[in-house]
């Protein structure tokens, strides 16, 4: 039997002080049969932007730089070159990951994998061979969302900006998880895998200017089952980065400025309100019963009732639920915690602490048996939690803090694997 190719997908634009890494560990994998597909790219109007130039000549020195490096494999794609970037409205870094996945869908064959990773992306050993295993182990997922982690740098602001964003992030995932949300997943373009089969089912991926990896891994959700759990991890760059328009980069600059307004600790009570509206699916195939989402919906949507045209084409009740999840998706709850949580009271801490002493006491006790920390917490440091301050909590608690939050992420993605 032909062995199963991993096709490595990396867009890159200005990162020729990153990428060489990257590539080195990617090399040194050892695996049966990969390959490595770089899009080298940027705007071709940049060439004549003073302010952007500098962006093409880093791009030209990627470019000589695969061109030297003669690896087996590698699959350069130059969209940076004179007259070769991108122009018009294609553009952007969604543009550069469906290019990637687009060519490698005409390449592979069904079973290969294709592995979307960041030009600056490191993981742990082994990592390439792992995913294969997965979908080894588990021929039924559509995908994998591969678990992560932003090892600090030794910058107090970027530190603490990361440590910020990535409590953030995980604390949505776990209340994803806790109301049996489908689409509890942190979406990340450097940690996505998938079979070239499941690409092709999907419809391949949008392309967007930023947030192409949220609205991929959605689409592929609503097709079939996402893992996010995998035996190896992913380390993203931690670093501030204005490529994209959102995501981690970006989220660093405001947040270093104290500009925390679009990652919102979003109080659990929010959660709660679409956990109970998840619960009125199954009554709502034969009832009009109103909701806590009802009045967003039907701003949202523009209609006087969201679930009618979900009844009429629904044959059962299991149907018709799963009409509601795929109509009520990732996107709209995430608007909906949006447009709901400028009402409530508190601030980021406050619904932070209010959500560990409602569900995760023993995280604001001192322990050193901790259940999601091996080293537990001292007297001192519990008090400091208790008083917790994004902008002066010590940079070792507020770590202490994310381990806790992937510890209790990290069980529900086995539990979901298993």
């Amino acid at each position: 039997m032909k062995p199963v190719t991993i096709h490595v997908a990396i867009p890159s634009m200005n990162e020729a002080e990153w990428l060489p890494l990257t590539m080195e560990s990617l090399l040194s994998e050892s695996i049966e049969s990969g390959s490595f597909w770089i899009c080298v790219n940027q705007p071709d109007s940049w060439w004549s932007d003073p302010g952007k130039k500098h962006v093409c000549f880093n791009n030209q020195q990627t470019l000589t730089y695969l061109e030297a490096l003669q690896a087996p494999g590698l699959h350069v794609l130059d969209y940076s070159s004179r007259g070769k970037g991108w122009g018009g409205k294609k553009t952007g870094v969604g543009q550069a990951r469906r290019v990637l996945m687009d060519a490698i869908n005409q390449y592979a064959g069904p079973e290969d994998i294709i592995l979307s990773m960041d030009a600056d992306t490191l993981f742990d050993d082994g990592y390439l061979a792992s995913v294969v295993r997965f979908f080894e182990d588990h021929p039924q997922a559509m995908a994998l969302s591969n678990p992560y982690y932003h090892c600090l740098t030794g910058d107090e602001v970027l530190d603490r900006a990361i440590l910020r964003y990535e409590i953030y992030m995980r604390y949505y995932a776990i209340n994803m998880w806790r109301i049996g949300s489908p689409y509890s997943f942190t979406a990340l373009g450097s940690a996505i895998a998938l079979k070239v089969k499941n690409y092709r089912k999907a419809g391949g991926i949008t392309a967007k200017k930023s947030g192409e990896d949220f609205y991929f891994l959605q689409k592929l959700r609503k097709v079939g089952w996402v893992s996010n759990h995998n035996t190896h991890m992913v380390y993203p760059e931690t670093r501030f980065s204005d490529r994209v328009f959102f995501g981690t980069g970006p989220a660093l600059i405001k947040g270093s400025k104290g500009d925390w307004e679009s990652y919102p600790v979003y109080g659990h009570v929010l959660f709660d309100r679409v956990k109970a509206t998840y619960d009125l699916f199954p009554m709502l195939y034969n009832n009009k019963v109103d909701t806590p989402m009802s009045a967003f919906l039907t701003e949202q949507f523009n209609e006087a009732d969201p679930f009618s045209s979900l009844r009429r084409n629904a044959t059962s009740v299991p149907l018709f639920v799963k009409a509601c999840h795929q109509k009520i998706d990732g996107l709209r709850i995430l608007q909906f915690l949006k447009s709901e949580n400028k009402a409530l009271a508190g601030s980021d801490e406050d619904h932070l602490l209010d959500f560990l002493q409602c569900f995760y006491p023993e995280c604001l006790m001192s322990n050193h048996r901790h259940q999601f920390l091996k080293d537990g917490l001292s007297g001192a440091e519990t008090k400091q939690l208790r008083a917790l301050d994004f902008s002066k909590t010590p940079l070792g608690l507020l770590d202490k803090l994310r381990r806790m939050l992937q510890r209790i992420e990290s069980n529900y993605q086995k539990k979901d694997l298993s």
